[in-house]
């Protein structure tokens, strides 16, 4: 299961975010997202967790949990909507 963490302090690494749900269960992988020019944190990111039970726990246990001096928001990760089609219809020729 993916999962979306958002308000993520700026401190945060990868090994950080995967340290953290790791404690609930296997962890694939753990991704901050970074801004491509700066390198610096965009404060989200995404934690992979094969088990899906464990996943569910770990989003319930932690989010609202204190990472970083910030309250973190957890939930499943939605797919990716195509940015295109949002905005085809509000471009004028």
């Amino acid at each position: 299961m993916n999962i979306y963490v958002s308000n993520l302090g700026f401190n945060i690494k990868d090994e950080d975010l995967k340290g953290l749900f790791s404690g609930h269960g296997t962890v694939s992988s753990a991704k901050v997202i970074t801004d491509k020019l700066t390198n610096q944190s965009r404060g989200f990111g995404f934690v992979e967790m094969p088990d899906e039970a464990a996943a569910q726990k770990a989003i319930k246990e932690l989010n609202g949990v204190t990472a970083d001096g910030r309250a973190i928001k957890v939930s499943e990760a939605r797919p990716r909507e195509d940015r295109n089609s949002n905005n085809s219809s509000s471009r004028r020729n």
